[in-house]
């Protein structure tokens, strides 16, 4: 019977199981059935009903108030524990498990990062560091209470919806009333069942100008601002949804001495420790060479790197952005739940999403305290009259045997003051007045009652006036949390424009690359063969064989790339300066040609070749020229019959450059002995033209930014400082130049610079002219007395410059100096002429003199001259002198 039961049982589990699996019945050898349970449809549906509570319950925010379910619990438990005081982290953990329930660890991760946040909770104790990573304090030790901001945009318990907790004995709101775009000033990150939710931060004050400019119907746009700092490059952020992006930056300074880097910021999602761990990895693969790493952080980032002797502090810095987390790639993915749905939304639209709801919120919250006021005049009036025409002394009021009757006699008594009233009487209206004691009828007055019954009229007037102009009234209330809340809140992340870094250019050649030409092996591994040059161990190198053949390949520890083996180098991708010159022979007995080209992308490990292709050609001359230098040869021939000239000189200047697939011009159609050198020549490539970006603020050479001109092998760039000091550098696209500079130009040793600077020693103004001089050290040409100040500078040959004079001596009229006339050149280190002993109001450049042009004196504009008498007779008495003037 048992086993007759319990058959009965499965079959009758089977028939409920059917909505979910499907369910095959078979028999078994004792002919009992038994059945086999597919459980696909149960995982379809169980599978789906985890994703969306994982989705709506845990992992993404809502659009309404921008938190996740555990947050808006934290919230909502801290304001029901609101005293003003603080309260013990630990005891906020617990009543919030009245709401979520999932354990104390996620409820206190939780709220340590609302903590650290810094815009809802107001913190006491050791919240941690999202700079260093360290971590919180134990809940016991560390408290928290809601922040003045939060109390004051993110509750009202009269415009909060409601429902009930996950066990029914407590009310959580659904959505707090939330009247600021929260979502965006806090970011979110979260990873859902299938769904990822990835919206970064913006800056508070930000936000409530983009709030006021929707409003005003303004255009507005939103770039993140991260807590940590840093650089940010926003030109693919595609304003936060899928398929945008942004990259990240450290901050980093270079030391006077240039042996040290100091990174002040840090990328966002990163800790000083993870970024000193990426540093010290790329350091031991040799992708940068450095000789130690300090960690100074403490309220703020200092991270000391100090280089090994002989690198270059631009390369490294280069090579931090290029090979360690000092530069993040980041993706945002703007998921929102929305009307209890997923939604991919963009930035733009949560802002406008947000300030929609304020308004409406606003709205509720006006027509909710219109509706008090309105009850409030309501009864006031009503008590007055009560109180004023003594209706609780009437005969019938006093003789009523029951309160219908006492109801039907005062609102008899109520009906000719029925016109003043907002409303007609109710019985609740009656019964309050009812309620009156004694006490406040003795002491009532009148003239008082009047005079609050006109402040009420008179808020109800305003609380109208705003309901009907309820966007004016938003705005101004956006400006109030701003004027309240945003001082100290200003953007932290610099908004700049990134050139793209390749770390093939930058990484350290941490490798040497050797050649066996008698086995035909390159790579870095053999170290007792032929040195070949640095690289490092991702670069790829270019290898020429003495057939013609060419090919671009990965440097390995060992590589077998042929016995013929003619040249071995690093390649540079896109690299139009490095010219071959070549001379080969077409095929055993054909033609000899030359040409010059060059070779900036090949497909990895595929074979090239630099001839026509016919078998037996041979290369019989070869040289790679990093500038384009075009040599001098001598070609001997091999004698024949009837042959007058063996030996005649080339010279590959008069070639042109083409590509690596041109077969190139003749040389000769006879028989070439050798090829030897006669001269090296020079560049045929002409200076290389360089742009100043200033987005970016690197040198480039594909257009981008300000001409600087033609540079040679030595020239050099001259960079004038807005503090007084200069220094100049090379042309190498690697070098970093920082904000603050006020001339950046192309330098010219014999260029004339006047300047005009405030001597703090003196406590004069001077003038002196004077030729920068080469130095790559930062030099001052103002001296080094604190407080000494650039006012002008000027290239120009004959500079001008206006002193207007200050103080009593305002009314004087202004003077003009031509530079060249009032000083000569001097030395950089000289202190100058000193301008004038009045006290001057401002010093400014004017128009410049052409060279030659005389200065023209106020004196002579209005036709006066000025005459020396060199003769003494003329100055007496019997002497007559007549000038005439025109």
């Amino acid at each position: 019977m048992a086993e007759e039961d319990q058959d009965k049982t499965e079959e009758n589990e089977l028939k409920n199981d059917t909505e979910n699996a499907e369910v095959q019945k078979r028999q078994d050898e004792n002919g009992k059935i038994r059945s086999i349970r597919h459980l696909s449809g149960m995982f379809e549906t169980w599978f789906l009903d985890y994703a969306s509570y994982v989705i709506l319950e845990r992992a993404v925010p809502y659009v309404n108030d921008g938190l996740k379910p555990v947050q808006r619990r934290i919230l909502h438990a801290m304001k029901q524990m609101d005293d003003g005081r603080y309260n013990k982290v630990a005891n906020i953990i617990g009543s919030t498990m009245q709401y979520h329930p999932h354990g104390d660890a996620s409820i206190g991760d939780a709220l340590v990062q609302l903590g650290q946040k810094n815009l809802l909770v107001d913190c006491q104790g050791n919240w941690g560091n999202i700079l260093t990573g360290d971590s919180a304090a134990a809940p016991r030790y560390i408290e928290a209470r809601l922040s003045k901001f939060a109390l004051e945009v993110a509750f009202n318990p009269k415009t909060t919806n409601w429902k009930l907790s996950y066990d029914g004995r407590n009310k959580e709101p659904i959505t707090l009333p939330v009247k600021f775009p929260l979502l965006l000033a806090q970011g979110v990150e979260g990873i859902a069942v299938g769904l990822a939710s990835k919206i970064l931060p913006h800056n508070f004050n930000e936000l409530l100008d983009a709030c006021i400019a929707y409003l005003k119907r303004e255009d507005f746009v939103l770039y993140p601002d991260f807590p940590t700092g840093g650089m940010v490059d926003v030109s693919k952020y595609n304003d936060g949804i899928r398929g945008g992006s942004v990259k990240i930056r450290a901050k980093i300074e270079k030391e006077a001495s240039n042996k040290i880097l100091k990174i002040t910021e840090i990328p966002y999602g990163r800790t000083t420790s993870s970024l000193i761990d990426s540093i010290l990895k790329a350091n031991e693969k040799g992708k940068i060479k450095i000789k130690k790493i300090d960690d100074n952080t403490a309220a703020d980032v200092e991270i000391l790197v100090h280089l090994a002797p002989g690198v270059s502090s631009d390369k490294t810095i280069d090579a931090l952005y290029a090979c360690t987390d000092c530069e993040l790639s980041v993706s945002p993915n703007s998921c929102v739940i929305e009307n209890d749905k997923p939604v991919f939304m963009p930035i733009t639209d949560i802002l406008k999403k947000s300030v929609d709801d304020t308004v409406a919120l606003l709205l509720l919250e006006l027509k909710i305290r219109l509706g008090e006021l309105e009850a409030d005049w309501q009864y006031s009036t009503l008590e007055k009259i009560f109180i004023e025409e003594r209706i609780y002394k009437d005969k019938e009021f006093e003789e009523s045997a029951t309160i219908e009757a006492v109801i039907g006699h005062v609102r008899k008594r109520l009906e000719p003051f029925l016109p003043r009233l907002l409303r007609p009487v109710t019985d609740e209206d009656i019964k309050l007045l009812l309620e009156i004691k004694m006490k406040r009828i003795l002491k009532f007055n009148s003239e008082q009652a009047e005079n609050y019954i006109k402040g009420l009229e008179e808020e109800i007037t305003r609380v109208k006036y705003n309901i009907e102009h309820i966007i004016p009234y938003t705005i101004k209330y956006y400006k109030n949390i701003k004027d309240k809340y945003g001082k100290g809140r200003e953007r932290l992340t610099e908004i700049r424009n990134f050139e793209n870094i390749e770390a093939t250019k930058v990484v350290v050649a941490n490798e040497k690359l050797y050649i066996n030409r008698e086995e035909g092996f390159i790579g870095t591994a053999l170290k007792k063969d032929e040195f070949v040059c640095e690289c490092s161990d991702i670069d790829d190198v270019i290898v020429f064989r003495k057939d013609g053949t060419y090919y671009v390949t990965k440097v390995a520890d060992k590589l077998f790339v042929g016995k013929d083996v003619l040249y071995v180098s690093v390649f540079k991708k896109s690299d139009k300066r490095t010219i071959y010159n070549v001379a080969y022979r077409d095929g055993k007995v054909g033609a000899s040609y030359v040409k010059r080209f060059f070779v900036t992308g090949t497909t990895r490990d595929k074979q090239y070749n630099l001839t026509k292709g016919t078998a037996g050609s041979r290369v019989l001359y070869f040289s790679a020229n990093p500038n384009g230098e075009a040599e001098v040869i001598k070609v001997c021939l091999k004698p024949k019959p009837g042959m007058k000239k063996l030996v005649f000189e080339y010279d590959f200047a008069n070639l042109a450059i083409k590509g690596r697939d041109s077969q190139g011009n003749v040389l000769s159609k006879n028989d070439i002995h050798k090829i030897s050198l006669v001269q090296k020549g020079i560049s045929t490539l002409g200076g290389r033209k360089i742009w100043f970006d200033e987005d970016i603020l690197r040198l480039s050479t594909d257009e981008r930014g300000r001409y600087l001109g033609e540079f040679q092998g030595d020239d050099r760039i001259l960079v004038v400082n807005k503090n007084g000091t200069y220094y100049t550098s090379d042309f190498d696209l690697s070098n970093h130049y920082e904000e603050g500079f006020l001339k950046l130009e192309k330098f010219e040793p014999d260029k004339i610079w006047s300047v005009v600077f405030f001597d703090a020693e003196q406590q004069f103004y001077y003038l002196k002219r004077f030729r920068f001089e080469d130095s790559a050290k930062l030099l001052s040409f103002i001296g080094d007395t604190e407080g000494s100040r650039l006012v002008c500078l000027s290239g120009e040959t004959r500079p001008r410059f206006e002193i207007l004079f200050g103080g009593r001596y305002e009314k004087r009229p202004g003077e003009i100096i031509v530079a060249d006339e009032f000083i000569a050149e001097k030395s950089y280190k000289a202190r100058g002429k000193r301008m004038t002993t009045y006290e001057v109001k401002e010093i400014r450049e004017i128009e410049p003199l052409e060279a030659g042009e005389k200065e023209t004196t106020s004196e002579e504009e209005e036709g006066t001259v000025d005459f020396e008498i060199t003769n003494p007779d003329m100055l007496s008495g019997e002497s007559q002198m007549t000038i005439d003037f025109e």
